[in-house]
């Protein structure tokens, strides 16, 4: 069984080194391409927006089912165990065989780009690093929970470090206040700022993501109901703090103009204001920020699976915990498996807008009707956390959600829905065959809610 050894400071740590990986640093020059203006800071508002919406959303239900596998329970209680709840519950787990490989793909991918500031390589050097970062990741997991909040505690020093380094440069330039005196400058807002934004809002967002990691990791979180929210809360407000300054500091340096389509931003902003020493550590440190980010979120992940083959839901070779360590090291080992070879196999760019499409109608929409069809079922006195001026938080998020998907694109919508309509078939041909949900008889739908 898993132990309740996380307390709220190692909470938060895991997920805001989850949140700052390599995306703000990759993200940053793409962002500022797509709007074209000083205004581009609008779309790190709006990814800071709706993750503060979205987490009153992943507070109640977090705080209301602190299990392993987050989403997972929290479908599943929502939409019915002995009725739909047990469709969607699978459909996550599915996508997240799928999106969780990529995230973590994505991340390694991002540290092998990066690295090669350091050291140029070819093609395949650069996969052979992004692989081995994956490898490594697999390895320090390998072991007791305890143990790796304590080693989450320490790489989050690294992250902060990092970012402030980067803050505090571009405040001893002198031009600090002069990206936000004039971030309005040419704006118009219109259907084209709006498209734009949309655009943008798919990379802060990513950048964002990872304030929820808690929720998958709820059955080794110290006093859940009080933590859980908590941690989220403070990790966005951090992160979004630290996002903003960071990207102040470096167009208060570099104009907004010089920095599209830069492959080393960061490095370059710090060569270009202490020398090349200093380019070179910030980008270790930069590297040690994506080495967190992908340590965080394959651990929160690696809990998924594992919580539904419990659950009895998914494969029973999933259930597995290590015999002494005591951690779900089959459903790691598959995880990094797979996340290894995507890491091979993708680029970063496609990654990121695939991770989005394949999680936004069952994970955050999903969700968030689901919490809404809680309230009517169980009233707002079960949940011991409470959203304010519920349900106003749930539906702005279903909408804001809605416009970031049809923003990534259609053809990662319809690759979404393709993944979602496989895993339903899949569900179907299970249901059938141990006369589940659709296929029981209408003598044994009995709620067990």
């Amino acid at each position: 069984m898993l132990e309740r050894r996380l307390g709220l400071g190692q909470a938060t740590a895991i997920n805001m080194i989850d949140m700052v990986g390599i995306g703000p640093f990759i993200t940053l020059p793409m962002i500022i391409t797509m709007m074209n203006g000083p205004y581009f800071l609008y779309a790190w508002l709006a990814g800071a927006l709706l993750s503060f919406v979205d987490a009153t959303v992943w507070s109640e239900l977090g705080a209301a089912f602190p299990k392993a596998g987050g989403s997972y329970n929290f479908l599943k209680e929502a939409y019915g165990p002995k009725k739909a709840g047990g469709l969607m519950s699978f459909l996550f787990v599915w996508q997240t065989m799928i999106q969780a490989p990529l995230v973590i793909a994505s991340a390694a991918i991002g540290f092998s780009a990066y690295f090669s500031y350091l050291v140029p390589m070819n093609a395949w050097q650069s996969k052979a690093v992004s692989g081995a970062v994956v490898v490594l990741i697999v390895i320090l997991l390998y072991r007791k929970i305890e143990t790796i909040g304590k080693i989450s505690v320490m790489l989050w020093f690294g992250v902060i470090f990092t970012i402030l380094w980067i803050i505090a440069g571009g405040i001893s330039h002198g031009n600090f206040l002069e990206p936000i005196k004039h971030m309005n400058d040419g704006l118009t807002v219109n259907y084209a700022f709006v498209s734009a934004l949309g655009f943008a809002s798919v990379k802060t967002v990513y950048s964002y993501l990872g304030y929820y990691n808690v929720c998958h990791l709820g059955s080794e979180i110290k006093n859940p109901t009080r933590n859980i929210p908590r941690s989220m809360f403070l990790s966005i407000l951090g992160i979004s703090i630290l996002y903003l300054a960071m990207n102040i500091s470096v167009v208060s340096v570099i104009r907004w103009e010089d920095t599209c389509d830069s492959k080393y931003l960061i490095s370059l902003f710090m060569e270009q204001l202490m020398g090349s020493t200093a380019a070179i550590i910030v980008t270790c440190l930069v590297l040690w920020v994506a080495f967190a980010s992908l340590f965080s979120a394959t651990l929160g992940y690696s809990r998924i699976p594992y919580a539904a083959a419990v659950d009895g839901s998914f494969f029973k070779i999933f259930a597995k915990l290590h015999p002494t360590k005591q951690f779900p090291h089959i459903s790691l080992l598959f995880l990094g498996g797979l996340g290894f070879i995507f890491s091979l196999l993708f680029r970063l760019s496609d990654v990121i807008s695939a991770i989005l499409a394949m999680r936004i109608l069952i994970q955050f929409i999903g969700q968030s009707l689901g919490l809404i069809l809680l309230h009517r079922k169980r009233g707002k006195e079960f949940f011991p956390w409470k959203m304010a001026w519920f349900p106003i938080p749930a539906i702005l998020g279903i909408i804001l959600w809605a416009g970031i998907l049809i923003s990534t694109g259609w053809q990662m919508i319809l690759a979404g829905l393709g993944v979602i309509g496989l895993g339903t078939i899949v569900y179907f041909i299970k249901a059938n065959r141990n006369s589940e949900w659709p296929f029981t008889n209408s003598n044994d739908l009995i709620d067990q809610e």
